[in-house]
């Protein structure tokens, strides 16, 4: 008879950010993200149907292909920490926003 073996997989939480969201409502769990990856931050998740976990979250690049190639639009999305988000600043009244 052969034994089961058991797998855990933590993620490794050491700073506060989240690089990558998923909307659960829209996200069908088909793992494209992963596949394209150029980190490998993700693994899939056990539950089938549901988004992958992300493994490694220090490890993004922010780089998007993960959000270009999923197949259901606003499904995943990245997440720039503040302080490399954009900040742009206009020409006639000098106000800054982000996009």
């Amino acid at each position: 008879m052969d034994e089961e073996t058991i797998v855990y997989a933590l993620p490794n939480r050491t700073t506060p950010g989240n690089p990558v969201l998923f909307d659960e409502a829209i996200c069908d769990g088909c793992n494209r993200c992963l596949t394209v990856c150029l980190e490998d931050v993700f693994i899939p998740n056990p539950q089938k149907g549901k988004p992958p976990l992300i493994l490694h979250p220090d490890e993004c690049w922010y780089c998007g292909p993960c959000v270009d190639d999923c197949p259901l639009p606003g499904a995943i999305r990245l997440n720039h920490p503040l302080q490399q988000r954009v900040r742009w600043k206009r020409k006639d009244s000098g106000g800054h926003f982000r996009v």
